[in-house]
């Protein structure tokens, strides 16, 4: 399906990584990805099951007792690159974030970078790494002296586009890193594109998809350019 999408992938660089989830877990207690994913269930959500592989398929949710969106992650590295999946949302409350980090950075919060976030309305994509995941700026807000040149300039990180997205169908969709600006496509569609400093940070080095709800992903590829 991905390639009838989007049939010149070979566009994006060398692929490094991917991902069908086609295999079985061994039990049904806890979360077992395999193929070197990790999960955040044992520090957010008391370790109760919030990954489930099913049909072929990734299910990640939120358990009821969690005290955080269930991030699911996998190491990667490149410079600039594209990484590409397939989603489905089930709800109108339901979305998806793809989340790059470095986590040997600690001018940012847990080495947030940026963030392509989707769901059935859109797209939001905002750099995190000189907006809101910011150390200086996120202490200033959370103490309340957040001053409003500062806040002006989180909002300026970030940029929201338009694009409805169906409920209970497969979606393909392409995030493209290339330097200072990130393109995202939807079913061979172009959302949008948004340019900000902090998308060229040279070593982007962990994918955390974040699901606050429900969400289905397949497919995951990761193409480095450079």
């Amino acid at each position: 399906m991905a390639s009838q999408l989007h049939a010149d992938e070979a566009q994006f660089g060398t692929l490094i990584f991917e991902d069908h989830f086609e295999r079985n877990e061994s039990q049904e207690l806890k979360d077992e990805p395999g193929n070197e994913w990790t999960t955040s269930s044992d520090k957010t959500a008391a370790g109760n099951k919030e990954v489930d592989l099913r049909d072929g398929a990734m299910y990640i949710y939120t358990h009821k007792d969690a005290n955080h969106a269930t991030s699911v992650r996998h190491a990667f590295a490149f410079t600039d690159g594209t990484i590409g999946l397939r989603f489905k949302l089930e709800a109108e409350d339901d979305s998806l974030m793809l989340n790059y980090a470095d986590l040997g950075l600690k001018s940012v919060h847990a080495g947030h970078l940026f963030k392509v976030l989707v769901n059935h309305e859109g797209v939001k994509i905002a750099d995190q790494k000189t907006g809101e995941m910011n150390l200086k700026l996120r202490n200033a807000k959370k103490n309340g002296a957040l001053t409003n040149e500062q806040r002006k300039l989180v909002l300026s990180k970030g940029k929201t586009f338009d694009h409805p997205v169906s409920l209970n169908e497969w979606h393909q969709v392409y995030v493209t890193v290339a330097g200072e600006t990130i393109t995202c496509t939807i079913d061979g569609e172009t959302v949008g594109s948004f340019a900000s400093e902090g998308f060229a940070h040279e070593t982007k080095t962990l994918l955390r998809l974040l699901v606050a709800r429900n969400a289905y992903v397949d497919d995951v590829k990761i193409w480095r350019k450079k």
